[in-house]
């Protein structure tokens, strides 16, 4: 068991910690995308939602003419940006091609389209904690699942290996160098156990499907008991054709205001309006995740041309909102802001017990080096991998963010550029940690994580009329708080780099020739039970007659 979790989180280690640092900050997704369209103002107050969605439908009905379908992302108390996407009409789109997609951002107080810069925000490390990047969707999956897997495998192997598991909690020795590196992991690893355990099983259940279709192609045989079994899972409202004859949408926030009644004025996800300005226009109003954990479609669905409640959907059976709760559980997108901080804090103790445990598996073995100033090669890569994974992880994730400040407006695919810097960065530092001594490197990129993670509020300051001290005297605490927590980061990795910079291995004592060889641990055995045993042949001996 002991080999096993050793095995299973060396050889997944390096993705599982992009996996979990990319997943922790994803809690904080909004926040992060907020923050990278400083153009979008800061408003004290959301606006109705249902103001908000009739003037947004207004403003598609000049901006999208003739697609068959807007879906308008509306503010909540979380988020205070509005955005939709529509379909394009398919007479746009290529021969033998669906139309694409078009996108936009709106002013809450006017409706209007805001010309805010291209980025991907926050939602790039959500998706690449699951999927990746530079490959396919369903390759990327695949990998991430597998990855998951081995850190299922690694988190029992590890109970089993940790018989003194409660007792690790309460021990931390500190300064002792491989000691100290077990204790640390020890300690991460049960302060969150149950967590770690629930977000990499709910991780695997979330995508089961696409693992395990098997069960699913035998039970539903045709496609059109494949569809009922969907929309019966997931909720999704009947699709009606276009009847061709032109038709005047009903007012949308008298529909909102419906949905508002029964779910809470600001707990409403999307308005997706199909078929609009057509006699067989529909309006479907889905719920948000407040007060509830599950992420199963709840939705009311308007005749758009009257405004008549057609449908309301509220459950979808025990299979669907089994898989419903494992998701939001996943997802966190249920939890106050309490709840969301405490996800965060102990999603990054997960991090730092990957992390811990990279680390851990290079200290026990430099020690065990015939010279540790020339490692073996499979020891050599391990050790540089750690480095470019782990302080190199952070300085590509503030280069994105950096990317955001310095990356000219009106470059062509700024949002694909974004990333780029993400994956060159991260790559800089990978040639880095190859081409230096190995403390050297730890210690200089974590100092340069320091850099990159402290100067952001400041280049924000200087780029932006947001700077730190506004922010805070306005009350704007998406934007105050995502960078004092950029300071707290960097100090936690300043102290980091003290403690590398400080740490002096300990010499072993040269072993002269011809001197005993030290016991192993077979030898050391029966020495070590020796003396029970001759207590117990004693006791014999005295009952005897």
């Amino acid at each position: 068991m002991s080999d096993l979790h050793i095995w299973a989180g060396l050889l997944a280690g390096w993705l599982l910690y992009a996996m979990f640092l990319t997943g922790t900050v994803s809690y904080f997704k909004e926040e992060i995308s907020q923050w990278m369209r400083p153009e979008l103002a800061h408003q004290a107050e959301v606006p109705d939602p249902a103001v908000v969605a009739a003037r947004i439908a207004k403003e598609l009905e000049t901006l999208a003419p003739g697609s068959p379908q807007w879906s308008i992302g509306l503010p909540d108390a979380r988020s205070n940006i509005a955005s939709a996407f529509w379909r394009q009409p398919q007479a746009q789109a290529q021969p033998g091609r669906r139309g694409g997609f078009g996108r936009a951002t709106f002013d809450l107080a006017t409706g209007q389209k805001v010309s805010a810069r291209d980025t991907v925000g926050g939602e790039f490390f959500y998706r690449f904690h699951f999927q990746f990047h530079y490959m396919p969707v369903f390759l990327g999956r695949w990998l991430a699942g597998l990855c998951a897997m081995f850190m299922l495998v690694a988190i029992v192997s590890g109970v089993i290996t940790h018989k003194k598991i409660f007792i690790d909690f309460f021990t931390f020795r500190w300064g002792k160098g491989q000691r100290s590196w077990l204790d640390a992991h020890n300690a991460l690893s049960v302060f969150g156990l149950p967590f770690h355990a629930m977000i990499t099983y709910t991780g695997l259940v979330t995508l089961m499907l696409m693992y395990m279709p098997w069960g699913q192609d035998l039970a539903f045989k045709t496609a059109a008991e494949r569809q009922e079994a969907q929309n019966t899972v997931f909720l999704r409202p009947p699709q009606v054709k276009p009847a061709g004859e032109p038709a005047a949408l009903a007012p949308i926030d008298d529909m909102v205001r419906q949905a508002q009644a029964r779910w809470g004025r600001y707990n409403l996800g999307r308005v997706t309006v199909s078929n609009p300005s057509d006699a067989n226009a529909r309006v479907t109003i889905t719920r948000g995740s407040d007060e509830r954990v599950s992420t199963t479609s709840q939705f009311m669905h308007f005749d758009g041309t009257t405004g008549r409640l057609l449908e309301s959907a509220g459950s979808a059976g025990g299979a669907g909102e089994t898989r419903g709760v494992m998701v939001a559980l996943h997802l966190g997108h249920f939890a106050d802001p309490v709840l969301r901080w405490l996800y965060f804090l102990v999603s990054l103790a997960g991090t730092a017990m990957v992390g811990t445990g990279l680390v851990l598996w290079t200290v026990k073995r430099r020690a065990k080096l015939p010279d540790p100033e020339k490692p073996y090669f499979g020891f050599w890569l391990v050790e540089r991998l750690n480095i470019a994974a782990i302080a190199g992880l952070s300085i590509a994730m503030a280069g994105m963010l950096w990317a955001n400040r310095l990356l000219p407006g009106d470059i062509a695919k700024r949002a694909d550029w974004e990333i780029h810097m993400f994956f060159i960065v991260w790559g800089a530092t990978l040639v880095w940690a190859l081409v230096r001594p190995a403390k050297r490197a730890w210690v200089e990129l974590l100092w340069a994580g320091v850099a990159a993670l402290a100067l952001l509020p400041l280049l924000n300051a200087l780029t932006t009329d947001r700077p730190l001290w506004r922010s805070l005297a306005s009350g704007d605490w998406v934007f105050g708080g995502l960078e004092l927590t950029l300071w707290v980061l960097a100090l936690a990795h300043a102290a980091l780099a003290i403690c590398t910079g400080r740490h002096k291995p300990k010499a072993r004592p040269a072993r002269q020739a011809g001197a005993a060889r030290p016991a192993s641990r077979q030898d050391s055995a029966p020495k070590a039970i020796a003396p029970d045993v001759e207590a117990g042949e004693l006791a014999l001996q005295k009952a005897a007659p």
